[in-house]
């Protein structure tokens, strides 16, 4: 069967898109998503693995004597955000939203699994179709399922994944054989004196005025350490002192974010920062203590596993509508903890420039994260031809 012909009539998987993303849940909640995934995968007749990182799952499809394996994988979860749309179906729990299209991306991952369930002869290995709780909000949910044993329970050769992203045309390929998005972290800074009355600065020991300078300093740490051909970002965006206009507190506090596109660019900037807050802390009689939290990891592809997933791309639209030099970006996926365990590719697919959006208005769904985001439901079954051919050509029928 013509994997177009097999998707002509997507409308049963817009009906599920469109459930999911009336019921949002958010990460380690995604309880009734989990249900509804594994009730589908059951009745296509799909081994189905449940209680994996709690809400996540693995859908086993095996077809003829081959050894070999590949992993596809979606992310589930909604974000905390309060839906702005007015369509049917608009969100339903109170402050959660399929604002990213994890909805989108389950759904073809579905998609995928359906249409392969019905082959019986389109490839020789095993398929793993991943469904990951807890993408969102650093709670990493790609490294809690690894180490609740999915790679050992569930060998893959090689983990692909999607996410839909405004990168041009509706359908168009984006990846590259490299870093292709940054790791994400965290800092925070807390800085303690000794507080009195703000007519009396003489008396106590101002970590305000140390937080400033902190500040003003963590804004030379990128060019100081980061050769010029390397992007990094540093970014100060939290700063606290007292919380009455006439008081020198005890303790004062800056924070931000860092994004590295290597590990050891992020290892140079954090002994940097460490290095600056003991500094500036003890130039103004302050004691420093420094929280760096690594959230996730660089979203590196392999080059070889690139190689591949491009190729098939451009069985599935054509070589006009792929580009495999894609520049990297600064936001952050945590599929990062997969590609640094397991060989494969991370890629985006186009979802358009919002014109397409049903209400007609709006910054519509190419803008992620915005309240007014909808998946678009033309992507579906590119999406799921993509994940099928990667599936028939890693693993082909002898």
């Amino acid at each position: 069967m013509n994997i177009a012909d097999s998707f002509a009539d997507i409308s049963r998987f817009v009906d599920i898109r469109r459930d999911i993303h009336a019921h949002p849940e958010l990460g380690f909640e995604e309880h009734r998503t989990s249900e509804k995934v594994a009730a589908l995968l059951t009745e296509w007749g799909i081994e189905v693995h449940r209680g994996i990182a709690g809400t996540g799952l693995v859908g086993v499809l095996r077809r003829g004597s081959s050894e070999r394996t590949i992993g596809l994988r979606a992310d589930m979860d909604a974000l905390p955000l309060t839906e702005a749309n007015e369509f049917a179906h608009k969100s339903k729990n109170a402050g959660r939203m399929h604002a990213c299209g994890h909805d989108g991306h389950t759904t073809m991952l579905l998609a995928a699994a359906w249409h392969l369930s019905r082959q019986a002869t389109a490839f020789d290995g095993t398929v793993h179709f991943i469904f990951q709780p807890a993408e969102e909000m650093g709670k990493a949910g790609a490294r809690k399922m690894i180490e609740d044993g999915l790679f050992e329970r569930f060998p893959c050769d090689a983990v692909f994944a999607l996410h839909n992203f405004p990168v041009g045309e509706v359908g168009r390929f984006a990846l590259n054989p490299g870093a292709l998005m940054a790791s994400s972290n965290t800092y925070r800074i807390t800085l303690r004196g000794r507080g009195t009355h703000a007519s009396m600065p003489h008396t106590g020991i101002d970590p305000v005025k140390a937080v400033i300078a902190l500040g003003q300093a963590l804004q030379t740490v990128v060019p100081s350490v980061i050769s010029s051909t390397e992007r990094a970002l540093l970014a100060v965006t939290q700063l606290q002192g007292s919380d009455a206009p006439n008081v020198i507190p005890d303790v004062a506090t800056v924070g931000g974010t860092v994004r590295t596109f290597s590990i050891a660019a992020l290892d140079r900037i954090e002994e940097r920062v460490r290095a600056l807050a003991a500094g500036i802390a003890a130039a103004h009689e302050c004691s420093a203590e420094v929280s760096f939290v690594r959230a996730s990891p660089p979203v590196v592809n392999h080059p070889a596993e690139a190689r591949f997933a491009a190729a098939v791309m451009r069985e599935v639209v054509g070589n006009p509508m792929v580009t495999d030099d894609f520049p990297a970006v600064m936001g952050a996926e945590d599929f990062a903890h997969m590609l640094m365990v397991r060989p494969g590719c991370y890629a985006f697919l186009g979802n358009g420039d919002g014109d397409h959006r049903l209400d007609g208005h709006g910054p519509g769904p190419c803008i992620i994260h915005n309240t007014s985001f909808d998946f678009n439901d033309e992507i579906i079954p590119i999406g799921a031809s993509y994940f099928v051919k990667l599936v028939e050509r890693w693993m082909p029928a002898a």
